[in-house]
């Protein structure tokens, strides 16, 4: 890939992702496999005015050899240093990016149970501190290309090959190999104008219908809005959480939800995959479930603490988006989420609620946001996904038809 758009990529990051402050400092969250893009994007956070950038390397067989050899006790345990460095890090509030290249297979046939107890326990740990840092800084999440990421995109390219075709694929699914950031502005003035669309319809409920049997019905909070694209933290900072992102989300009620809903494409959950899987809910939880592929690990997901079988998000993405169009499976949540509509089980979004930055997290949660230690989305959108509002009145809007915006103006 041409280093100058490896650079443009970066500057995109940087300056319309976690859009860096002047002496802000930077948590770089990466995998090994592409430090040169690293370096550039080091390079790209002081050119934007970073303090101090800081780069925390991972490696997924590191995580598989713990996980193998290590005693649940010893996984779980979460030492002073760490906690010391995170409560730090909600003081000085740095952005963070991180870049993601993860193998869909990494965690393949490794302990699960212990190693979602292990992760269970540590976040229940960590948890406080991230409450009080919600919605007070910067972050993006984005992706460079890995050796056996791209080769299960492309099996029958030799790793040259594959590499650089995920780089290219990356880049424009992405609205970074042109002008990224002038795309990107305009990206966001038209998702900013679809969620005024959406606001402007006070929906108390969607419902879901699709032939492979989807029949969902969701509740929204009452005083909620629909977000999309940039985001603000609550000292005014705009930043692009998700590069790419193409859809309007909002948080549901907790508690609001029955039917049916099936997914359309596979969720890469702890370095596996679960496939062709479906949900029921009653009283707005899940209360059966099924998976023909990796039930055992939904089971686990679903189970990590009270509110991870409630939703906290529902994402509305047309099915002609960019990633959809493409043709390819990603392998990849944060691709495949942005392909077409999804939801999400876990923790909601404190910045759907109406004057958000005027509440408090407790009081956020207390209006009907989920709260949970996970986040996990999975994709429910087909070609003939139709999605109906229900305003305060009763009346019925359609909002999506044959699994795309019904209205094309909005």
């Amino acid at each position: 890939m041409l280093k100058s758009k490896l650079r443009a990529y970066a500057s995109l990051i940087t300056r319309k992702g976690v859009n860096v402050q002047k002496n802000q400092g930077v948590i770089i969250n990466t995998e090994l496999e592409q430090p040169e893009f690293i370096e550039i994007l080091v390079e790209e956070c002081y050119k934007a005015g970073a303090g101090r950038v800081d780069v925390r390397w991972h490696h997924e067989p590191l995580t598989r050899a713990h996980v193998k050899y290590q005693k649940e006790k010893e996984l779980s345990r979460v030492f002073d240093w760490e906690i010391q460095r995170y409560k730090a890090q909600s003081e000085d509030l740095p952005c963070v990016i991180w870049i993601i290249s993860d193998d869909p297979d990494a965690l393949n046939g490794i302990d699960q149970e212990k190693y979602a107890k292990a992760m269970q326990a540590r976040s229940k740990i960590f948890k406080p501190i991230r409450d009080k840092m919600d919605d007070r800084y910067q972050w993006c999440i984005a992706a460079v290309p890995g050796v056996k990421w791209a080769k299960k995109i492309f099996p029958d390219c030799r790793k040259s090959v594959a590499v650089e075709k995920l780089w290219e694929l990356i880049l424009k699914t992405a609205r970074a190999d042109i002008n990224p950031i002038e795309q990107w502005n305009s990206h966001n003035s038209n998702l900013e104008k679809r969620c005024k669309y959406l606001n402007s319809l006070n929906i108390r409920y969607l419902h879901y219908k699709s032939s492979n049997g989807t029949d969902l019905k969701v509740g929204m909070i009452p005083d909620s809005h629909f977000c999309a694209g940039a985001g603000k933290t609550i000292g005014g900072v705009v930043y692009n959480a998700n590069i790419p992102s193409e859809e309007c989300f909002i948080s549901p009620m907790k508690g609001v939800c029955e039917g049916t809903v099936y997914s359309t494409k596979p969720l890469a959950y702890q370095g596996e995959l679960i496939e062709n899987f479906y949900f029921v809910f009653k009283d707005g939880k899940v209360s059966e479930y099924y998976a023909k592929k990796n039930e055992a690990l939904l089971a686990k997901l679903l189970d990590m603490d009270e509110n991870a079988r409630y939703l906290g998000e529902c994402a509305l993405v047309p099915f002609e988006s960019p990633i959809n169009q493409s043709e390819v499976l990603f392998y990849n949540t944060l691709f495949d989420e942005n392909a077409c509509c999804h939801l999400a089980l876990g923790r909601g979004f404190n910045e759907t609620i109406d004057n958000f930055e005027k509440l408090s997290f407790e009081e956020c949660i207390n209006k009907g946001v989920n709260d949970s230690i996970i986040h996990v989305d999975f994709m429910i959108g087909t070609d003939d996904l139709e999605i109906t509002g229900i305003d305060a009145e009763g009346k019925k809007i359609t909002i999506f038809k044959n699994g795309t915006w019904e209205n094309k103006e909005g």
